[in-house]
């Protein structure tokens, strides 16, 4: 630790003390892994001795002053040692995880997924649930009949093992201490700190256990981090760290201005990636699956810790989209399916299989002309708002509402040309959702070019 020792010299053997250490941390100072153990151990323990005003004040002190590359990558350890490791070891090699950092319309884990087990990598992927505007791999999967994600570490692997990738709930073993602090940072503003993001999302992904990790930082309207520049700030973070605990990390900086699939609703979302595997790979959703696929499986069979260049990134690239085309992936996600105990038949029968909204609303243009922007953030609200989204943990969520977008930017409409078709529960909800819907997609006359899907790679 640099900067005074916050240490009580008048009673040594008492220990660290937090309203030190929360001093230091507002004059300025970077304090050491042994502090920061302290204090998080001292907050998650029963009766410990950090009270929440205490872990409060400490947090906005760090959120003010700014915290190290060191500090965030002592504070993901602390994390980390807060519960339990997955161990990775005898599952097929090389065993790979991925991570995003949530938007709208973004089911690339559904295709990601099966495209690097058909390749030979296994993932291991434990994922979370949508909250407010944006979407959670588990509740898209729970859309499917019989399908479970809830998988003890046994089941888990073994179902890795067999069909390459297995998709689960995280356990409540895993970083607890990560859990507690962030519901006080959600509740003190304390929340944007780029360096607590990183170690909360690292922290996750080490427990993880895959010595091959690629994120997907999202920035843009639909995102957590509104511009490139600030994504891939977090995006340097996360993979430092990630290198700093000897992990291959590469971080792809992606867009979410707009929508990044034409679903956007738990079973639609399913439903859209079927098709797509059914097809070779086309449109915005599919080639940012690719993309990370192609970093994972490249980075996944280098056998020292450098990046793999980009030719190695471009040779996977064919060799997936070939794979993809010729049904492989497709295959994996029917085996994925089963395995966790769904109805396999979604895969080529999406229609059949997943649950229906009874209320479908067409969305006319009001006007000709070309889409220059649809709000991912307003999307994503209204879509929650139908029903497919829940504002607190726990909520109940409906699978079978949401909407299908038939443009995005760029494309040219004429007027009373479908903008999109919105599935709900009630009339009502659907007028509701139609009229909203209008106020997200921006028509003009000007042609305009959406922004690339991949601002930067980080490694």
């Amino acid at each position: 630790m640099t900067g005074p020792d916050p240490r009580d010299d008048a009673a040594p053997t008492a220990g660290w003390r937090a309203v030190d250490l929360i001093a230091a941390k507002r004059d300025g100072a970077e304090l050491d892994e042994g502090a920061l153990a302290w204090l998080i151990d001292g907050y998650v323990a029963a009766d410990g001795p950090v009270s929440d005003a205490q872990m409060a004040a400490f947090l906005m002190a760090g959120l003010c002053r700014g915290f190290s590359d060191a500090e965030a990558a002592a504070l993901t350890r602390v994390l980390v040692a807060s519960g339990d490791v997955v161990d990775t070891g005898g599952l097929p090699a090389p065993v790979v995880d991925k991570h995003s950092t949530g938007g709208v319309g973004d089911s690339t884990t559904l295709l990601v997924a099966p495209l690097v087990a058909a390749a030979g990598a296994t993932l291991v992927k434990l994922s979370g649930r949508g909250l407010g505007h944006t979407g959670g791999t588990l509740d898209k999967l729970e859309a499917v009949p019989g399908l479970r994600t809830d998988l003890e570490p046994d089941e888990l692997h073994g179902i890795a093992a067999r069909v390459g990738c297995a998709v689960a709930a995280q356990s409540p073993r895993l970083v607890p201490a990560d859990a507690a602090l962030y519901a006080l940072r959600d509740v003190t503003a304390t929340v944007p700190d780029p360096a607590l993001i990183a170690a909360s999302v690292m922290s996750k992904k080490l427990a993880g256990g895959a010595p091959t990790l690629v994120l997907d930082v999202k920035a843009g309207r639909g995102a957590f981090l509104p511009t490139p520049d600030a994504a891939r700030d977090l995006a340097g973070r996360c993979a430092r760290i990630g290198h700093a605990a000897g992990r291959q990390v590469a971080a792809l900086v992606t867009a979410m201005d707009q929508p990044l699939g034409t679903a956007v609703g738990n079973a639609l979302e399913v439903g859209e990636c079927a098709r797509l595997l059914a097809a070779p790979p086309r449109g915005r959703l599919a080639a940012v699956a690719l993309e990370l696929a192609s970093h994972l499986v490249a980075a996944g069979r280098q056998a020292d810790a450098e990046r793999p260049d980009a030719v190695a990134i471009a040779a996977v690239r064919d060799e997936l989209a070939r794979r993809w085309a010729e049904g492989e992936a497709s295959e994996r996600l029917r085996a994925l399916i089963a395995a966790q105990g769904g109805d396999p038949a979604v895969v080529d029968d999406p229609d059949g299989v997943l649950p229906h909204a009874p209320v479908r609303r067409a969305v006319p243009a009001p006007r000709a002309g070309t889409v220059r922007a649809v709000d991912a953030r307003a999307v994503g609200e209204l879509v929650a708002r139908l029903g497919a989204g829940r504002a607190a943990k726990g909520e109940a969520i409906d699978p079978a509402v949401g909407l299908r977008l038939h443009v995005e930017v760029g494309s040219a409409v004429a007027a009373g040309e479908p903008l999109a078709q919105v599935h709900a529960r009630e009339d009502a909800a659907a007028d509701a959702a139609a009229a909203a819907l209008l106020a997200c997609v921006e028509i003009g006359e000007e042609p305009v070019e959406a922004a690339p899907l991949v601002h930067a790679v980080v490694g």
